[in-house]
């Protein structure tokens, strides 16, 4: 009986430590089972950071149609420290020659008006060339309000239509001006030695060309707001452009709101982007001839080009774009764009899809608009109405002055909603779909979209171009802790007139006072 019951003790106390071995056991499992789940949560959620694809990929298309969220922030380009008016003895006479198309020509001309105050100059009525691009003489009278122009510049700098003769020595005398080229973005440091040092010594200067000569990053906010005055309030299209812009937009509104979409596919464009393998071969012998005359010899890889997002978006690109941010088939659009490379093969899949479309010829058939179509006032026509649309869309906005100076315009109009498509994001998108790949298309186009900025404000970061965002320098914040955002007095224009009287009653004074001198010495 002992044996047997030393025998059941033993047999107990062997099954006591073979139980607490088994719930090692499991102990160990389900710590291995939690750990994996762990390490398997931890890596989906940095799969989903890298991807996001738990982001939400829905877009809200009817908040789109209204302005962006301004953040408290308003547009506003006066001077918020000391400005003095422009002295009424000139340093000498500042001429210029605008190149380039009319938006390249808009930029340069903002940076005469700068060049001509940093050097204390009376700046001569900017020429706008007429054979480089448009092949079109309606030069500045012909686009623009002068008159306009030069009051509201006043308080900046002093604008003359052309550069007065003198007198000496009882004969007339003309002043010749000194030609110069200015280097491509050149210092404020060029200006105040080297061409102030000319104007000087020949009373006058005449910079050409004149296309991104002056530096646009200035480490002063003043000068950058002088060039949002220039660009956003004293750069007035003529009476008659703004009358035909209006007529434009009211047949638009009439029928609801409208999208304006520049689309960039014209053969200089893609000429020079180097994005020839969607084409036929005929096509691509007509774009590489035109790009072996106009631009510099290069290797360029249309494969590698779209994946950098160097290529211009298709038309159809652009209609599968819309259509998966949500846009449906009754969306009315106007198009800004020269002649279409490709025609009507490229435009069928977006009427497709976008059977609403408009131009400034189809909505006004006006003789003026159709005479001057192409030329400088077509553009400026396309511009208006696509700065007054309730949505813009550049389809290309890296070397295209329209798109940048139109994104920046519509910044400072009111946060007007724009769409910037992502090309280096969207390329690998797109290219999957060409491969058949075309599950999860839509969602993955909406992801790519909801990161980018739909015309908020936002910082500029290069090569993002002043003209296309000129936030903060010329924005302000009435409630605000940093005096730098502060919005300036609200009688500022009065503080900016006392001064400039103040200049010309000197000015009277000294003149007054210099022919009594002369009249003693006689």
């Amino acid at each position: 009986m002992r044996r047997r019951l030393g025998h059941h003790r033993q047999h107990g106390k062997q099954g006591g430590v073979g139980g607490r071995g088994l719930l090692l056991k499991l102990l160990i499992a389900v710590f291995v089972v939690l750990l994996i789940c762990t390490l398997s949560l931890l890596f989906s959620a940095t799969i989903t950071a890298t991807n996001g694809s738990n982001a939400p990929s829905e877009i809200n298309v009817e908040k789109l149609w209204e302005s962006a969220n301004s953040g408290g922030w308003r547009p506003s380009s006066s001077p918020r420290t000391d400005w003095p008016s422009p002295p009424k003895e000139t340093r000498g006479y500042l001429r210029v020659r605008c190149n380039g198309g009319l938006n390249q020509q808009r930029s340069a001309i903002c940076n005469a008006v700068l060049a001509a105050r940093i050097m204390n100059a009376t700046l001569v009525l900017p020429e706008l060339d007429a054979n480089s691009f448009w092949h079109d003489d309606s030069g500045f009278h012909g686009i623009y309000d002068v008159e306009h122009f030069i009051q509201s510049l006043r308080f900046d700098v002093r604008i003359v239509e052309r550069i007065p003769e003198i007198r000496e020595n009882g004969k007339t005398k003309k002043i010749k001006a000194f030609q110069l080229r200015p280097p491509r973005d050149a210092p404020i440091s060029w200006y105040t030695t080297e061409a102030l040092e000319k104007m000087k010594e020949h009373g006058a200067i005449y910079l050409t060309p004149f296309s991104h000569r002056l530096a646009e990053e200035i480490d002063n906010p003043e000068y950058q707001r002088l060039r949002c005055r220039v660009n956003y309030h004293a750069l007035r299209f003529k009476p008659h452009i703004m009358k035909l812009s209006e007529s434009i937009v009211d047949k638009l509104r009439s029928q609801g709101r409208f999208m304006a979409i520049h689309l960039r596919f014209e053969m200089d464009m893609l000429a020079f982007a180097g994005c020839f393998d969607i084409f036929s071969p005929a096509e691509q012998k007509i774009l590489k001839k035109y790009r072996m005359e106009n631009f510099a010899k290069k290797t360029l890889i249309y494969k590698e080009r779209r994946a950098i997002g160097k290529c211009p978006l298709t038309p159809e690109e652009v209609g599968l774009l819309l259509r998966a941010m949500g846009f449906n088939n009754s969306t009315r659009m106007y198009l800004a764009a020269g002649e279409l490379f490709g025609g009507e093969h490229f435009m069928k899949p977006f009427r497709a899809l976008f059977p609403h479309l408009e131009n400034h010829s189809s909505v006004d058939s006006s003789e003026e608009l159709a005479a001057n179509a192409r030329g400088l006032i077509g553009s400026a026509v396309d511009y208006m109405v696509c700065l007054l649309a309730d949505i813009f869309m550049p389809t290309y906005d890296g070397p295209s002055n329209f798109a940048n100076n139109l994104l920046g315009h519509r910044l400072y109009y009111g946060f007007r909603t724009n769409i910037r498509p992502d090309r280096k994001g969207l390329a690998p998108v797109f290219t999957a779909r060409e491969e058949g790949q075309t599950a999860g298309f839509e969602e993955a186009v909406r992801r790519v979209m909801l990161k980018t900025n739909f015309g908020g404000p936002h910082k500029r970061i290069s090569p993002e171009s002043f003209y296309t965002n000129s936030w903060p320098e010329c924005f302000c914040q009435m409630e605000t802790q940093n005096p730098d955002d502060k919005c300036p007095s609200e009688n500022v224009m009065q503080i900016l007139h006392s001064q400039l009287e103040s200049v010309n009653m000197d000015s009277e004074i000294y003149n007054q006072s210099d022919s009594v001198v002369s009249l003693a010495e006689r």
